[in-house]
């Protein structure tokens, strides 16, 4: 079981753009290999900075009109919103070093 909440496109305002915390979205899609790869490091994340940081996953596949209001064109990307406005991405396969980097800076 996944430390990160699943989103949908019917739950994104409430538990996205209205977060009182930063949120960390990951795209993602049940067929991604390198999607399925990340998923630890997501978990770790969520897991390491509760209280400060939410942390999403939202199926793309399923909730396709989220990712195109986001420009997402690749998976798995990775969306971090703060008061209901991007303030950065990264996309595709990294380490958890990287990914905690993205996040760092805006907590």
């Amino acid at each position: 079981m996944s430390s990160a909440l699943d989103v949908t496109e019917s739950t994104w305002d409430s538990t996205v753009l209205q977060s009182e915390t930063p949120v960390l979205v990951d795209f993602w899609a049940p067929w991604c290999g390198p999607c399925k790869a990340m998923g630890p490091y997501v978990d770790k994340l969520a897991e390491e900075y509760a209280g400060r940081l939410s942390v999403v996953k939202l199926d793309t596949q399923d909730n396709p009109e989220v990712a195109a209001r986001y420009g997402i064109t690749g998976i798995p990307a990775f969306v971090l919103i703060k008061g209901g406005e991007v303030v950065a991405q990264a996309m595709g396969s990294m380490q958890y070093a990287a990914l905690k980097e993205t996040v760092d800076p805006h907590l």
